[in-house]
């Protein structure tokens, strides 16, 4: 038995990790696993007055663009455009990919008194590359980075198109897009301790490094952890506490590869490792971003599994058995424990299970 079900979660997992070779629109649309990336990446912007759209900045091909516009004036007639949220689809254009992911949103103007009736106006910000999948990975980062652009927006006939608009929008794909890929760059084998750390919510500490570097690897934290995903406000704050007893994980910027202090990681974290090289390697941000978001989603049906098991070890001692041989299966027991800790506070049944699971396994830790 306890082999058959260690075999069924080792598949599991395999399924998990396995993006590369599932997921045909990455071989086709991002130009392959297997090759290095070299992706073209475009913007424009555009004064929205009315009905009429005025081209005031692009890096698309000259043939492009009126392609571009003649599809951003059919989205916006039809309603399709809303002010602040943006719009994400594949546009065919005169560019070597032919189709390419093109990320739109509409910044309207702030109302002043000699404009009352302004509503609509404003700006169309269009994010163009890679492929409509990949982009929307980013979706949140993408939104937040167009925000940035919204105060700069306000000033006369856009004096600082040279000096702010232009170069912020030339690098929306450095900054929305590859900061997970340069983290994995950075710490190469390492990436499983962060990856632990972000599962047990613990403090991440960057020293001598700059700020992009320090910003880089607090967004893959957040990227990586499951906050916003557990069922209640008091599991979070459970976890927050619990994660106060443990040493802040340090990433020490000085040396080359860096040098990390307070490491911790378990196999679950280890078996990821190779994945993100892989795609780190072949400079595959896409890729790399679904493969962090599959991690998520199995910790998560591991938390779901050990729940239920814990339910039913209540009245169960065969239950309690299997939860026995599920933490020790899936290589992530101290992290699950410790949500479990958080999420069953106040309930005395579930408590004395997880007490006895804990015990578990650190006998088993202490037999190596």
């Amino acid at each position: 038995m306890f082999t058959s079900q260690t075999s069924m979660q080792t598949s599991s997992f395999q399924d998990s990790i396995d993006v590369e070779e599932k997921d045909t629109d990455y071989d086709n649309e991002e130009m392959g696993y297997n090759q290095k990336i070299q992706l073209n990446c475009y913007y424009t912007i555009y004064l929205y007055q009315g009905t009429s759209l005025t081209l005031v900045d692009s890096s698309l091909p000259v043939e492009a663009e009126p392609e571009l516009r003649c599809y951003i004036s059919r989205r916006l007639s039809k309603g399709a455009l809303l002010g602040g949220m943006g719009n994400i689809a594949a546009v065919e254009l005169s560019v070597p990919e032919a189709a390419v992911g093109c990320y739109c949103c509409l910044l309207e103007q702030e109302r002043s008194p000699e404009q009352p009736d302004a509503d609509g106006n404003g700006y169309v910000i269009c994010l163009m590359g890679g492929s409509e999948k990949g982009l929307n990975l980013f979706r949140l980062e993408l939104d937040k980075y167009v925000q940035g652009l919204q105060s700069s927006l306000q000033t006369p006939e856009l004096v600082n198109l040279e000096t702010e608009i232009r170069p912020y929008l030339s690098m929306w794909y450095e900054e929305s897009v590859m900061h997970i890929h340069r983290v994995v760059q950075m710490v190469q084998g390492s990436i499983s301790f962060l990856l632990h750390a972000a599962l047990s919510h613990i403090h991440v500490e960057v020293t001598n490094a700059d700020d992009r570097t320090k910003a880089d690897v607090a967004r893959f934290i957040k990227a990586a952890g499951l906050q916003g995903l557990v069922q209640e406000d008091t599991t979070t704050a459970s976890l927050y506490k619990a994660s106060e007893a443990l040493t802040d994980l340090v990433i020490d910027c000085s040396t080359s590869p860096p040098t990390l202090s307070n490491t911790v990681s378990n196999r679950f974290c280890d078996d990821w490792i190779q994945a993100f090289l892989n795609a780190a390697e072949h400079c595959n941000p896409f890729l790399l971003r679904q493969i962090l978001e599959n991690f998520k989603l199995k910790a998560i049906q591991d938390m779901n599994s050990l729940k239920r098991f814990i339910r039913q070890a209540e009245s169960s001692h065969y239950a309690l058995f299997r939860c026995c041989q599920f933490l020790q299966g899936c290589g992530n027991g101290d992290v699950l424990l410790q949500n479990a800790h958080a999420e069953h506070r106040g309930l005395p049944e579930a408590c004395s299970i997880i007490r006895v699971l804990d015990e578990f396994l650190s006998e088993q830790q202490a037999q190596g």
